[in-house]
């Protein structure tokens, strides 16, 4: 038997066992590394004495522990005896040596190897925290305490016309002016404490949850929100250098906030805020807000004033009565004024609540302050106010430049409008209204009478001219900018649209099936011109109002157009004398849903299309703007694409460009070619020969529509050439901002006309203004339209008879014409020998519908040239919710 597999000798003492345990140890065959038990010593002695182990589960525990541990974790094999240490396959770290940070834990096995000790949770906890301290240590010292003076400084922004030259440099002027603490009244002081920060006087400046909630809100990315004391908003309003709305500049106002309310004293902290707000229009400090609001200094205001003026410090945009309906419609005058006297009245309860004011002196005001109408730059009168106003609320609505950083100021804008043409149409108005508006002779007819008007360039969208009002330092509202006057009968051009579009529902199919299956209608499709037509759904059933009345639609001067008993004309004519009861029943065989859609599609403001439930939305209850209605003509005139109107071409500031519409500018194909070019050819026979002959421009094309509102409140008209398109309005209303409820006044009389009407002052002004503004453009004709659609409702008048067939509407007798009507339409009648309304031999009826909407039917009704014989008829006698317009 070899000498290797020869049983070694048994140890004195000990037994088997520990025989084994020698001779495993001296073998070198399970040594114990180093460090399992020890020093070497542990497991060899002098002399080379066996060391006597506590027991074989003390020898096993060892061997594992010593294979566990290694670099990084990884198992290692066990050092063979006599092998240097540090050799072989498992590298042992010196005896005795630890690491600097012990993690993963030595000695600890599983997961517990990764769970911090609680030594290393609490020095991180201590690290951390003295960082914090150290950074804000360090940021404490380095900010410095905003200095109001230098918060007061501003530049101008320099507005330029189309061309390059210079319109105007504004927005820079000093309105401000740094008064004593003294000057400011107790009541102005109260009045913000009350409204803003009750704690004030005995805070520390800043409010620890406000700015948790600007961080979260930064964090899930919305707005930021703003400092919540007073002390923070006053850092915030001095921090003109960097108004980004990031965490780094939130951070610095904290320190900043806490340097403030640490080192000055309140009554500075509340001089700097109130020479340093922004009070809306131009006007920077209590002072200047005084002089603007009031027209008297700031230590003569009352306490009713000092609500005001701190309830406009909550946005002047949204609380200034003027309104600012070119930065957001929703700022509106009414909308500003209704949240203006809400917050002052709010502000001065609170006042008495927090025993600064006595009940006694809150009793003193139970009326909203007196506020004078703003004031301007004697730079921004005419119309150059109006345009700035919209360049202004264009860059605040599409680009990343805020108000502040506007107000701030340094910025080189770049307009679009063109020079002569703003001067051309100012003067077209103004002659209208010297020649015919005369507030002296008829006080009752011809005051408040207010004019609005746009030129859009079909091809860009680029406004190039508005007619904004009287003057900008006069007028405040920008006529051309502002819903407020329906648009009456200028509607109907969406109408044809969308039934070109869409098409008519099948009244055989119910549901989706019916919006599905449609047949475009052409504009040679018959409808019914009869007034007081019965108006029904598209399968049929008679629409109802909600009192359950039976909707009568009525046309002007109560005429019936087209050949008894069906009366039934064309599109093209019905759009020429604007007969209201066929495109009502148009808009309902098409869907109310898709006229707006086509309005929308052409550039309405969906906002402002109302009453979209009702058959008479299809004539005009809605109330756009000059500007969008200019801009949607313009979308038929370019065939088809739509352009959104813009104002601004280019921002600059310091030389680098901030803003280039050219980058954001989004032309879509709202119509095809076929329908916008056959809606053109129809409006162009409104001008050839129907109610707007009056806007007939020397050798040109033009396409156009009248409208009249019901109750004669307003007028317009609309229409275009292939390079120009422009929208007149005209109505009268009191915007005298101490008048709460205003209104649009009827204009019957006005002018010296028995009705105004979309063919007679709008038009007028319109063609004037056209002539000139074209005339060193070349001459374009409209593009030749292609057929389109399926004549619709397309079978012959039955034989005239006694007695009506169940197929008529059942009406009493026609009334004998009046003697309006005799005039209009001679006998023989044109039911005797004008079936064809396009026949030569038959004679023009003039008639000519003027229009529009209000609650309770359709009025209106004059010739292409108004004469005083002309009917007024004040709406529709026989039901319906919003009756309908006319014109």
């Amino acid at each position: 038997m070899s000498e290797h597999r020869r049983k070694p000798p048994q140890p004195q003492g000990g037994g088997r066992a520990a025989a084994r345990r020698g001779q495993s140890a001296s073998a070198g065959r399970r040594a114990a590394p180093r460090g399992a038990t020890g020093s070497l010593s542990d497991t060899y002695g002098a002399g080379g004495e066996e060391t006597q182990f506590e027991g074989r589960a003390a020898t096993r525990r060892a061997s594992q522990r010593s294979t566990d541990l290694g670099v990084g974790g990884r198992r290692r094999a066990v050092e063979p005896a006599g092998r240097a240490p540090g050799r072989g396959r498992g590298r042992a770290a010196p005896p005795g040596k630890k690491r600097f940070i012990d993690y993963p834990r030595a000695g600890k096995y599983g997961a517990m190897r990764w769970v911090p000790s609680w030594r290393q949770v609490t020095g991180l906890f201590i690290g951390f925290f003295g960082s914090l301290v150290a950074a804000a240590g360090i940021g404490y010292a380095v900010v410095a305490v905003p200095d109001p003076a230098e918060a007061a400084t501003a530049q101008n922004n320099v507005y330029y016309w189309s061309d390059g030259t210079q319109m105007v440099a504004t927005g820079g002027e000093v309105n401000r002016q740094i008064i004593a603490y003294e000057k400011i009244p107790k009541a102005m002081r109260y009045a913000v404490m009350s409204a803003e920060n009750k704690t004030f006087e005995t805070d520390s400046g800043v409010d620890p949850m406000g700015i948790a909630r600007a961080v979260v809100n930064m964090a899930k990315g919305g707005q930021t929100q703003g400092g919540s004391t007073i002390t923070q908003q006053y850092v915030k309003n001095a921090m003109l250098d960097d108004q980004s709305q990031t965490l780094s500049r939130k951070v610095k106002e904290l320190f900043i906030s806490v340097k403030v309310g640490t080192s000055v004293e309140k009554e500075d902290i509340m001089r700097g805020y109130l020479n340093t707000a922004y009070y809306g229009r131009g006007a920077y400090g209590i002072q200047a807000a005084a002089r603007t609001y009031f027209g008297e200094d700031a230590d003569k205001l009352n306490p009713s004033q000092c609500a005001f003026l701190a309830a406009v410090l909550k946005g002047a945009t949204y609380y200034d009565p003027a309104g600012a309906p070119s930065i957001d419609p929703a700022a509106s005058p009414e909308n500003n004024r209704k949240r203006a006297s809400e917050r002052w009245r709010w502000i001065l309860d609170e006042m008495v609540k927090d025993k600064h004011l006595s009940a006694a002196d809150r009793a003193k005001y139970p009326d909203f302050p007196k506020i004078q109408s703003p004031r301007s730059n004697a730079q921004l009168g005419g119309q150059i106010g109006y345009l700035v106003d919209t360049a202004k609320g264009y860059i605040l609505n599409n680009t990343d430049i805020s108000q502040k950083k506007l107000e701030q100021g340094g910025y080189e804008i770049h307009t679009t409008f063109d020079k002569n043409k703003v001067k051309e149409l100012e003067k077209a108005v103004a002659k209208v209204r010297k020649e015919n508006i005369k507030p002296d002779l008829r006080p009752k007819t011809d005051t408040h009478v207010q004019f609005g008007g746009a030129s859009v360039n079909p091809k860009s969208g680029a406004i190039e001219a508005i007619y904004g009002g009287v003057d900008a330092t006069k007028h405040f509202t920008n006529n051309a900018d502002v819903t407020g006057a329906q648009i009456g009968s200028t509607m109907k051009a969406y109408v044809l649209a969308a039934a070109m579009t869409w098409g008519k529902r099948d009244p055989e199919l119910d549901g989706d099936q019916a919006q599905d299956e449609r047949t475009i209608v052409s504009p040679k499709s018959l409808y019914s011109g009869k007034n007081n037509l019965k108006i029904k759904d598209y399968d049929g059933q008679v629409w109802t109002n909600e009192k359950g009345e039976e909707w009568l639609q009525a046309n002007d001067d109560d005429a019936s157009y087209g050949s008894a008993p069906k009366y039934q004309i064309d599109l093209r004519e019905a759009m020429r004398i604007s007969a209201n009861s066929a495109f009502v029943q148009l808009g309902m065989d098409v869907g109310l849903d898709r006229v707006k859609e086509a309005a929308v599609e052409a550039g309405l403001k969906e906002s402002s299309l109302a009453g979209t439930s009702f058959p008479s939305f299809s004539i005009g209850i809605s109330d756009p703007s000059a500007i969008r209605m200019a801009g949607s003509y313009a979308t038929f005139a370019a065939s088809g694409k739509q352009n959104d109107p813009f104002s601004v071409k280019t921002v600059e500031y310091e030389g680098l460009t901030s803003f280039d519409h050219d980058e954001i500018a989004d032309p879509k194909r709202a119509f095809t070619s076929e329908v916008a070019d056959n809606v053109t050819d129809v409006l162009k026979t409104v001008v050839d020969e129907g109610t707007g002959t009056s806007a007939q421009l020397t050798g040109r094309e033009v396409a156009g529509k009248t409208g009249t509102t019901d109750g004669n409140k307003s007028a317009w008209f609309v229409g275009y050439t292939p390079q120009l398109s422009t929208a007149i309005s005209m109505y009268r209303m009191d915007d005298d901002e101490s008048n709460k409820n205003r209104t649009f006044l009827e204009m019957y009389g006005t002018g010296g006309q028995e009705t105004i009407h979309g063919a007679s002052f709008p038009a007028e002004i319109w063609h004037d203004y056209m002539e000139d503004a074209l005339k060193n453009e070349p001459a374009v004709d409209f593009p030749e339209p292609q057929p389109i659609g399926v004549i619709v409702n397309d079978d012959p008048d039955p034989t005239p008879t006694p007695t009506p067939t169940e197929s008529e509407e059942e009406i009493p007798d026609e009334p004998s014409p009046t003697p309006t009507e005799s005039e209009i339409l001679p006998s023989p009648t044109p039911s005797e020998t004008c079936r064809n309304p396009f026949d030569p031999t038959c004679e023009d009826t003039g008639e000519t519908n003027t229009g529009g909407t209000d609650t309770g039917g359709t009025v209106g009704g004059v010739t292409a040239t108004p004469t005083e014989s002309e009917d007024d008829s004040r709406g529709n006698q026989n039901g319906g919710l919003f009756g309908g317009s006319s014109g």
